[in-house]
């Protein structure tokens, strides 16, 4: 019975195009079809990251290195405005009067980018999340969303995530996706893990890719400045902005708790173990690596 109420409650703020789901409160077919036609530029970044997989953090990373840590005049800037979402309509803006280098954030699978990014044109930074800990942030984030008329039940949410039955469709899909072609695209993978483990090494790393050169007085202020007690506490990046008819925050933080291995406070054992086996088999033959726990020495 809880699976088919939270079904009706999904299927009633969300349309299935071309394979995804996405909410029909934030974009529409056309805007998503649109996207393939978007003109990207050489100097042009797009993030790409799954739902819940530190997109709100590297947001904020990419925005620091690219004004200087915000001594440039966007201090004042929301993060979302800086690097706007191509396939929301949260912003009605023209994305051509942009100047460049443009930074852009998605969502979207590999298929539904823009096509010049498969000319190698423009760069992407890949954001990938043990699926565990995304899982338990998505289930929170479920929980505050105000258009979702039902009790959401972790056991049945979890059926939901590994099904791909939410928002942007399946885990497991979007990341194979992307990896599996990396080679049509600029692309470099960072996973969410490793920024929470080494944040400078992982900035340091995300400039390279992007080719600005900051010196190491910068790249001090960027780490600090993105960190999560620093955004959790910023209003202009902890998206507190977002209207409540979208979120209920009297439910909860949108930026939450940040931490690597979470979903062992919410987890059952036969619910890890089962969700192991799901990995295993849709995941498996893939060299990626996550760091399921900070504290365990090797990723598994």
């Amino acid at each position: 019975m809880d699976g088919e109420a939270l079904e009706e409650a999904l299927n009633s703020v969300m349309f299935k195009h071309k394979c995804m789901l996405f909410e029909n409160i934030l974009t529409s077919p056309e805007i998503i079809d649109a996207v393939e036609h978007m003109e990207i530029r050489d100097g042009d970044v797009i993030l790409v990251t799954y739902p819940k997989s530190g997109t709100v953090w590297t947001q904020q990373i990419l925005s620091l290195i690219f004004n200087e840590g915000h001594r440039n005049g966007t201090e004042e800037s929301k993060t979302v405005d800086i690097m706007p979402w191509i396939e929301l309509k949260i912003n009605s803006e023209d994305f051509t009067s942009r100047p460049s280098p443009r930074l852009f954030t998605s969502h979207l699978p590999y298929y539904l980018t823009p096509r010049d990014l498969k000319f190698r044109t423009g760069k992407i930074i890949y954001v990938c999340r043990n699926p565990k800990d995304a899982l338990v942030s998505f289930y929170h984030f479920y929980k505050m969303k105000s258009n979702i008329k039902c009790t959401i039940h972790w056991e049945t949410f979890i059926e939901f995530f590994v099904s791909g039955k939410v928002a942007c469709g399946s885990w497991f899909d979007h990341v194979r996706g992307w990896y599996t072609h990396k080679e049509d695209f600029n692309i470099l993978f960072v996973t969410y893990e490793e920024m929470k483990k080494d944040l400078r090494s992982a900035v340091k790393k995300i400039c390279t890719f992007v080719g600005v050169n900051l010196d190491e007085k910068e790249i001090d202020t960027v780490v600090e400045k993105a960190t999560f007690r620093n955004m959790k506490h910023d209003p202009l990046s902890n998206y507190t902005f977002v209207p409540k008819e979208h979120l209920d925050k009297s439910k909860g933080d949108f930026l939450r708790k940040g931490i690597v291995g979470d979903w062992k406070n919410i987890m059952t054992v036969a619910q890890s173990e089962k969700f192991d086996k799901v990995y295993k088999e849709k995941m498996g033959d893939l060299p990626i690596k996550f760091l399921w726990d900070l504290n365990e020495e090797n990723a598994s």
